[in-house]
C-alpha cells in the first residue's frame, strides 16, 4: 500500500508572494494571517511598519495582512518584536 499524496489548492495568491504556512491569530483589531519567513528567500529589502527600519535580504521576519477577503493587498512585512508590539503604541504615538 502506498501512501497518500496531498494534493495542492490552486492559490489565489499573487504571483511571487513566499510559501508556507499561515496561521491565523486574533488581536484586538481584527484576525490576521501570520507567516514567519526564515530570510532565506528574500532578495530585497523591506521597511517594518513599526519601527520605520529596514528587513534586509535574508533576515528573519513576518508577513502579516487581514484575514477578510481582499486582505491580501495590504500584507506588510515586520520585524517579529515590532508586530507583537504594535498597538502598545496607539495610534498617533511616535516609537521615540
Amino acid at each position: 500500500m502506498s501512501p497518500r499524496r496531498a494534493r495542492r489548492r490552486e492559490s489565489s495568491r499573487p504571483f511571487g508572494f513566499p510559501t508556507g504556512l499561515d496561521k491565523v491569530e486574533e488581536w484586538p483589531d481584527g484576525d490576521w494571517k501570520v507567516r514567519m519567513l526564515t530570510g532565506a528567500s528574500s532578495a530585497k529589502n523591506y521597511r517594518c511598519p513599526g519601527c520605520d527600519q529596514e528587513i534586509r535580504p535574508g533576515q528573519p521576519h513576518l508577513v502579516a495582512w487581514p484575514a477578510w477577503t481582499g486582505g491580501d493587498e495590504e500584507r506588510r512585512h515586520w520585524h517579529q518584536p515590532c508586530w507583537r508590539k504594535r498597538l502598545d503604541r496607539g495610534p498617533g504615538r511616535s516609537r521615540y
